[in-house]
């Protein structure tokens, strides 16, 4: 059996000295984490309006195109998660998915289209759940109105980069 030497440093710190080492460490730590940001939780208006601009949804020849499209895919085009979806389902009638027999529901293209209506209605213009139920209920011809509105916005983009092209 090994016996192991142990050794003592007389030269260290005094107590007080090392309480105040940790104190002013404690503090730099306290100071950094309130500079992160958390990434969870409800995100601000302004990033919200940002990202609403950042939706990615296919022209009309290219979205139908396909039959049908899975709800990840949906869930990709307007980055939102898939259960936002499945909420904004369940709330808003004119949303009617089909579902297999697994009970995976696959989005037609005039319910990505409706869901661009109604992503439109809750995180550009900021109407309620309910406010955007009325808005639906009492305006029959609104994707009219949507589709019109842009059109015109495509229009004034183009017109925009034609300038800035001169």
């Amino acid at each position: 059996m090994a016996l192991s030497q142990i050794t003592f440093d007389f030269n260290e710190d005094s107590p007080e000295k090392k309480a105040a080492a940790k104190k002013k460490a404690t503090e730099a730590s306290v100071i950094e984490v309130q500079k992160t940001k958390s990434t969870r939780g409800r995100k601000s208006l302004k990033q919200q309006s940002v990202e609403a601009d950042l939706v990615e949804i296919p022209e009309d020849e290219v979205l139908f195109q396909k039959m049908y499209y899975a709800i990840g895919d949906v869930a990709v085009m307007f980055k939102v998660n898939p259960s936002l979806i499945r909420y904004w389902e369940n709330e808003f009638d004119i949303l009617k998915p089909k579902k297999n027999a697994k009970g995976d529901r696959f989005f037609r293209p005039e319910d990505v289209k409706n869901l661009k209506l109604i992503h439109h209605l809750l995180r550009e213009r900021k109407y309620t759940i309910e406010g955007a139920k009325d808005f639906l209920r009492n305006n029959k011809n609104a994707s009219q109105k949507f589709e019109m509105i842009e059109s015109l916005q495509r229009l004034k983009s183009f017109l925009l980069e034609l300038k800035s092209s001169l």
